[in-house]
């Protein structure tokens, strides 16, 4: 038999949880969060530092969702919050010595940021 969505507790747990959210707010944003992160892990988005430094400096006071892993490469001149599924030991490093804030998608649900305080980075 062929297996379909994610097969990972962690990711199964963080879809339900996204859905959820996006019914209770009526937010897209969530849902669409949702979708991204049920497609096969080979094609979710892998954002690398130096491309949330650059969103960063084109939305100064958005926080960057990533529906993926955020990985090292690159440094960050901004101070910025970055929300996401996983993140490199390294990368998660870089965000906090630049003094912003590395969350997951859990604790930003939980965290109730708004829609329009969010952009989605690919």
């Amino acid at each position: 038999m062929k297996r379909t969505g994610p097969t990972k507790e962690k990711a199964k747990k963080t879809i339900a949880l996204l859905e959820k959210a996006g019914r209770k707010t009526k937010s897209g944003i969530w849902i669409d969060l949702a979708e991204r992160l049920s497609m096969p892990r080979r094609k979710r988005s892998s954002v690398n530092l130096w491309k949330i430094d650059k969103l960063a400096s084109i939305f100064p006071e958005k926080k960057l969702v990533v529906p993926g892993k955020v990985l090292a490469k690159g440094a960050l001149g901004h101070k910025v919050t970055v929300i996401a599924f996983e993140y490199s030991r390294e990368a998660k490093e870089k965000i906090k010595k630049a003094g912003g804030k590395a969350l997951l998608l859990e604790e930003a649900i939980a965290a109730k940021i708004a829609a329009k305080e969010m952009v989605i980075a690919k």
